[in-house]
């Protein structure tokens, strides 16, 4: 059985996000090797009390490397800079709590785990002798200017910087130059980041998104009997979700008979007035911020999973609609881009607001009218949870692990 040693810096079981990301790829890893996990504190309360109940729980010992409550603040606030100066500092502890774990426990691969951004590669990279593995990877070249349309001018600004930002620590950022050279693999989280690897550190990256599926047999309702099309979408009230885009193109339907059912948390109000503006509002259900169990309810009750996002790394929420299997439309961009293949939805590639407006409503009304391919894309759904379960994807990594040994 391979000894690892992973660095995971947010880790925990029963949560979503980077968090809930570490902790699935550490227990299905678990299952076939022997891993030392060093994380932050944050989270070790929740970690102690659910390892005796696992089956591989002997398989996973956790070492902590905890901030103050300050910092773990900062890290909450997604967007707050502040954060990775104390985020770098904590990797290069974390890097001389590993050198002493190497010396002790013989380790087979080092793998820097999460979070899952380019610019933080660690330093694990730095112990010699045993082969490196980093990733999945999240590194985007940069957020498309074209689907700022109505975005404020702050907003404008903020991501004109951040892409150049972006584009600067890609070219010039001396530790992921160094962490690139020095591993056996940059596992790269979409197909976006492949390219930017090969664009910038001239490597061919594996892909294999950072999220998985969970299995689940659910009864495939009849769609073909419906008068109505329920379509959903889920997500924050944020322009990057492109709530906008996705009213409009209800409204480019000229259908009636089209239902949009909105979920998420945020200030929904000038959403609210644009179905109304759209003519549209008799065909928008709001829910609002609702529970976990809630959203999987209402999956099961829709036709269409409809994902207008255009910056994610793999939004979990895709994952959930494949299984619930629910057929999904979606840019092809990102990690659903590579999630939803021909067999579960429909994609359409970023282009401008009103091309895809357009491209979406001919996708949603053909799918409305013809109710036997929506169908077949709901029973496409089972066979793609399988591909893209936790248990695969920690056998795809295992592969990379015995890949970088030879």
């Amino acid at each position: 059985m391979l000894s690892i040693l992973i660095n995971a810096y947010a880790c925990s079981p029963n949560m979503g996000s980077e968090p809930g990301m570490a902790w699935n790829w550490c227990i299905n890893l678990a299952k076939n090797c022997e891993l030392h996990i060093i994380t932050e504190g944050e989270f070790r309360d929740k970690i102690e009390a659910i390892l005796p109940t696992l089956p591989q729980g002997g398989n996973m010992h956790f070492y902590y490397n905890p901030v103050s409550e300050k910092i773990r603040k900062m890290c909450w606030n997604q967007g707050d800079w502040r954060f990775y100066k104390y985020y770098k500092e904590w990797q290069w502890k974390t890097y001389l709590m590993a050198k002493d774990i190497c010396q002790q426990t013989h380790i087979d691969i080092l793998h820097q785990l999460n979070m899952i951004g380019f610019r933080e590669p660690g330093y694990l990279w730095k112990i010699s002798n045993i082969p490196f593995v980093w990733g999945p990877v999240d590194a985007k070249e940069s957020f498309p200017m074209a689907y700022l349309e109505g975005a404020s001018l702050k907003t404008k600004l903020f991501m004109q910087l951040k892409n150049a930002i972006t584009k600067w620590q890609l070219q010039h950022a001396k530790r992921v130059r160094l962490a690139t050279k020095r591993t056996s693999f940059v596992i790269s989280a979409s197909s976006n980041s492949q390219h930017t690897f090969k664009k910038y550190f001239q490597i061919e990256s594996p892909l294999l998104n950072e999220t998985g599926c969970y299995i689940q047999e659910h009864p495939i309702i009849d769609k073909s009997r419906k008068e109505y099309l329920d379509v959903l979408w889920v997500g924050k009230m944020d322009f990057r979700k492109q709530l906008s885009l996705a009213l409009q193109s209800i409204a480019e339907t000229k259908n009636p008979y089209i239902k949009l059912h909105i979920v998420g948390g945020g200030n929904n109000l000038p959403y609210q007035a644009l179905a109304k503006n759209l003519g549209i509002e008799t065909q928008c259900k709001w829910y609002g911020a609702v529970s976990h169990e809630e959203v999987q309810k209402i999956m099961q009750e829709s036709d269409l999973f409809f994902f207008t996002s255009v910056a994610e790394g793999t939004p979990h929420v895709v994952l959930e609609a494949i299984g619930n299997n629910l057929p999904i439309v979606c840019f092809d961009t990102c990690g659903q881009g590579d999630s939803v293949n021909e067999e579960v939805g429909i994609k359409i590639p970023l282009s401008t607001p009103n091309l895809s407006i357009t491209n979406f409503a001919q996708k949603i009304n053909y799918l409305y009218q013809n109710r036997p391919i929506l169908q077949k894309l709901a029973e496409g759904c089972y066979k793609r949870q399988q591909e893209l379960s936790w248990d695969n994807k920690a056998l795809q990594m295992l592969e990379l692990y015995h890949k970088a040994l030879n």
